[in-house]
C-alpha cells in the first residue's frame, strides 16, 4: 500500500525559508492527487496547496506567492518550498495523497484523501 513519510521540518527565523519533502512509497502509475495539510491542536486540519497528476495546482490564500509545490515523477516525492515564512506559518505539516485527480474542493477537503504521513513540525520565530 501507499506509505508517505514527510521531512525538511524545523525550527526557522522570520522571512526564512524551508523546503519540506514527501517520499512516497508503493505508488503505482495513475491519477492522483498529492498536497500538503497544516493542523495546530484542536483547530482543523487545513489545506496548504495540492497537485494533480493533471499538473494542476491550488495554493491556499495566505501562503500564495510565497510557497511551490511541485512533484518529481521520477522519484515519486512531493516538495513544498516555503519562503519569506512568517510566524503564521507555524504548524505541524501532513502530507496526502488520494489515487484521482483533484477536484476543486480537494485543497480543503482531508476527507478526499486516503493516505497521510505521520507530520514534520514546522516553527518560525
Amino acid at each position: 500500500d501507499v506509505q508517505l513519510v514527510e521531512s525538511g521540518g524545523g525550527s526557522v527565523q522570520a522571512g526564512g525559508s524551508l523546503r519540506l519533502s514527501c517520499a512516497a512509497s508503493g505508488w503505482t502509475s495513475g491519477r492522483y492527487c498529492m498536497g500538503w495539510f497544516r493542523q495546530d491542536p484542536g483547530k482543523e486540519r487545513d489545506g496548504v496547496a495540492v497537485i494533480s497528476s493533471d499538473r494542476r495546482t491550488r495554493y491556499a490564500d495566505s501562503v500564495k506567492g510565497r510557497i511551490t509545490l511541485s512533484k518529481d515523477n521520477a522519484t515519486a516525492t512531493l516538495y513544498l518550498q516555503m519562503d519569506s515564512l512568517k510566524p503564521e506559518d507555524s504548524s505541524m505539516y501532513y502530507c496526502a495523497a488520494a489515487r484521482d485527480d483533484c477536484r476543486a474542493a480537494s485543497w480543503s477537503d482531508p476527507g478526499y484523501f486516503g493516505y497521510w504521513g505521520q507530520g514534520t513540525q514546522v516553527t518560525v520565530s
